[in-house]
């Protein structure tokens, strides 16, 4: 019984790897071939947002 619970764990953990693995891939691939223009259009309209934003974080230099 516990080899079951093994092999169906083992079993469960690949299928859900996979699946994530495999839906993140697809999405590059997607965003690569039709994304068009406004690929990065989430990406820039934050950027304009935080311009003069005061840098919080990190090492100091």
């Amino acid at each position: 019984m516990g080899g079951y619970i093994t092999d169906l764990i083992i079993v469960a953990l690949l299928i859900v790897g996979l699946t994530a693995t495999i839906g993140v891939i697809t999405n590059g691939i997607g965003n690569s071939l039709f994304g068009g223009k406004k690929r990065t259009e989430f990406v820039d309209q934050s950027a304009k947002v935080q311009v003069g934003w005061k840098a919080v974080g990190g090492k100091r230099k």
